[in-house]
């Protein structure tokens, strides 16, 4: 399906603009500029699209304001740390922003989104999101920050064509974590030059080796990383050692890239251009996106994906509890603390994710919807052939700790499943250096064990 499907004409989204609450722009006006701040690569150019078009139409329906589109042209990392620095000075703030999910409470903490429950309440449209998605945007306060865009899960990508080679029949199914090493053994003995499995894992990886790597590990073991009851951080954890084995294991048979491959941060440009498409890979583990970049307009199109592709859960590690796991994250739109005028800025916010423009946006990222009504049209339903495999595993999904110092943590975890896949550190060695960094973090009043 081509991306352009759900395209709004300037018109009708003029004549949406109509409905959204709020001081008219020239009302309670500070600024006559508005600048929208997001992410941009190779890869990812459906929000710079998205932005694009309703640019104009904002304008149009609203004299006086310009929008000025600011595209930060980085990987996940880069972007947060320049994002991070634009958000220390008013004057370069931005007054709309893409914002990670689980950096939305550490920003509030630091003073740099609105809230946005005066809006909210006056927004027609805020009764479409889902309830639990409404949650990504919500701060230790209580009140939202963020309005997300979509959400996201997380299972196995697996190419039939190289498990059939290998001996292993397909559908694969895998129950549990030695199935899956069983599985790669076979690949690896059949053909040693193949990517067996991947698991995401170093610090280039960013938050990738967390939600692609270990986190789908951990959240299958008997033990957690953070007491939501207690309000603490989990040490001392035999499932966070096990988590680490798996790695060890992977990488120091040789079933998953070679580290200094996998150390490389633009690995997945090779796993979905190079590795699928050309039969050298037979599993990894990925999120439900992955058919942005083969389908018609993505980075790697490839039209057989649907053919040559099969998906499966992630297992718990021997079968046990769910028999399933996976992790969602997603991104929101945030208004900035410091916006000149804050009225155009959640305007514009909420045109961009009006029912037309979310569904658009869905489609051409491969997210799994928020908004109910997008959720069920039957062009979302149509676009991608592996879209309700990957939303039926919310039932399975878990989501990072919503705490401000997640970030830190997330670093020790990056650290910790590279110094196991290096050869540097037995699991055992970095688990007990993670348990040491984080007391370092939170105190040891916030930590369990």
């Amino acid at each position: 399906m081509q991306r352009t499907r759900a395209t709004l004409s300037l018109a009708v989204i003029a004549a949406a603009s109509v409905s959204l609450i709020g001081c008219s722009a020239d009302d309670g006006g500070g600024d006559d500029t508005i600048r929208i701040v997001y992410q941009k690569t190779d890869a990812f150019v459906a929000l710079d699209d998205l932005f694009t078009k309703v640019k104009p139409a904002f304008e149009e329906a609203n004299p006086g304001i310009t929008v000025e589109l600011e595209p930060i042209v980085a990987d996940e990392g880069d972007y947060a740390t320049k994002l991070a620095l634009m958000q220390q000075s008013p004057d370069t703030a931005p007054d709309v922003f893409y914002e990670d999910t689980f950096k939305v409470r550490s920003d509030v903490e630091a003073g740099y989104l609105l809230n946005l429950d005066e809006y909210l309440a006056d927004w027609e449209d805020w009764s479409k999101f889902n309830e639990g998605a409404k949650e990504a945007g919500r701060a230790d306060d209580g009140s939202v920050y963020a309005v997300p865009l979509g959400t996201d899960t997380r299972g196995i990508w697996y190419s039939k064509s190289v498990l059939e080679s290998a001996g292993v029949a397909v559908p694969w199914e895998p129950k549990s974590w030695d199935e899956i090493l069983d599985t790669a053994r076979k690949v690896h003995a059949a053909e040693p030059d193949k990517v067996a499995f991947n698991v995401y894992a170093g610090k280039p990886a960013g938050e990738g080796s967390v939600m692609q790597g270990f986190g789908m590990l951990m959240y299958g073991t008997d033990d957690e990383l953070y007491d939501a009851d207690a309000k603490k951080w989990v040490t001392g954890s035999q499932g966070f050692i096990d988590s680490l084995a798996f790695i060890e294991t992977l990488y120091g048979e040789g079933l998953a890239p070679a580290p200094d491959v996998a150390l490389d941060g633009s690995m997945w440009q090779k796993l979905f251009g190079e590795w699928f498409p050309g039969g050298q890979i037979a599993g990894t583990i990925e999120g439900s996106w992955s058919p942005s970049f083969w389908m018609e307009g993505g980075q790697y199109a490839w039209p057989e994906y649907v053919d040559d592709i099969g998906v499966a859960a992630f297992p718990t590690q021997d079968g046990g509890g769910d028999g399933a796991v996976s992790l969602s994250g997603g991104w929101t739109l945030a208004v900035g603390a410091n916006s000149g005028n804050p009225d155009a800025a959640f305007d514009f916010l909420a045109m961009a994710l009006n029912q037309e423009n979310s569904l658009q946006y869905n489609i051409a990222n491969s997210q799994i919807a928020v908004r109910t009504d997008v959720a069920e049209d039957p062009a979302y339903l149509d676009a991608n052939p592996f879209i309700g495999f990957f939303t039926d595993l919310v039932t399975y999904t878990h989501f990072r700790p919503a705490t401000a110092d997640y970030p830190e943590i997330s670093a020790e975890i990056q650290a910790a499943t590279e110094a196991v896949m290096t050869g540097q550190m037995t699991p055992e060695d970095a688990a007990a250096a993670y348990d040491e960094a984080v007391v370092g973090i939170v105190g040891e009043e916030n930590v369990t064990g």
